[in-house]
């Protein structure tokens, strides 16, 4: 059996952190034996990120106990004022199915700051789990105004239009993540299948036309374009009896 390496298990916790990846379970694990074995004395200034790191992925896979080690050593060294611990307070809170209580944390973590990314994220996410549609659309509109790069953030709000079939609002979100995304295929794909659902066809038949130059064996696009064909066809040929 090999030796536990508790310098790589170190280093590969910082990469994660480094990348923004994160793979929850493999954190725990590493994270639990850091502990284990009090390695964690030698972390210095660095004990606080893998403390808020390991929290978050515990939460992620369940692992309560965990979960709140790491957040009652958070809690001695930072105070309950701080945004981002109490972010984090959220988290738990929805981890455990106290949505209100995670609402409550967001709401006034954006009161007091409201260009905020993370607690407007988790915001976003719990009003997407309540099904909050129009109070989510608002959310991420405002978020937008402020984080308009966010091509993630754009292609949620897309959806929900859809759900909701306001297809020109979902048309104009495809739009700007189009410019954000020039060189992904889906992009045009989503923008493609709403010109078609609003009957603009000229511009449906372009767009799949460009999905299928990014992605020559795309189905879908390859299918919309039938579509748009057979449906043009129809027009012509209901003006024309007519």
């Amino acid at each position: 059996m090999n030796k536990f390496d508790h310098v790589k298990a170190v280093e590969e916790l910082q990469t994660f952190r480094m990348t923004n990846e994160r793979n929850s379970e493999r954190v725990t694990i590493l994270g639990a034996r850091l502990i284990k074995d009090n390695y964690i004395s030698k972390l210095g200034d660095q004990i606080w990120p893998f403390y808020e790191q390991v929290a978050i992925a515990a939460l992620d896979v369940g692992d309560f106990t965990l979960a709140d080690f790491c957040i009652d050593k958070l809690k001695e060294r930072f105070t309950e004022k701080s945004l981002r611990f109490r972010r984090l307070l959220g988290m738990r809170f929805e981890a455990q199915g106290q949505l209100d209580e995670a609402q409550e944390v967001y709401d006034t973590i954006l009161q007091e700051d409201d260009t905020n990314m993370l607690a407007s994220k988790r915001q976003i996410a719990l009003l997407k789990a309540r099904n909050k549609e129009q109070d989510m659309i608002d959310a991420l509109t405002k978020y937008l105004d402020t984080y308009y790069d966010d091509h993630e953030a754009w292609l949620e709000l897309c959806d929900v239009y859809l759900s909701k079939h306001m297809y020109d609002q979902a048309a104009y979100c495809c739009e700007e993540i189009i410019l954000l995304q020039p060189s992904n295929h889906i992009c045009y794909l989503k923008y493609a299948e709403v010109l078609y659902t609003l009957n603009h066809l000229p511009l449906a038949f372009k767009h799949y036309c460009k999905v299928l130059e990014l992605c020559t064996d795309n189905v879908r696009a390859l299918y919309g374009l039938q579509l748009v064909k057979r449906k043009k066809k129809e027009s012509f040929s209901f003006i024309f009896i007519f």
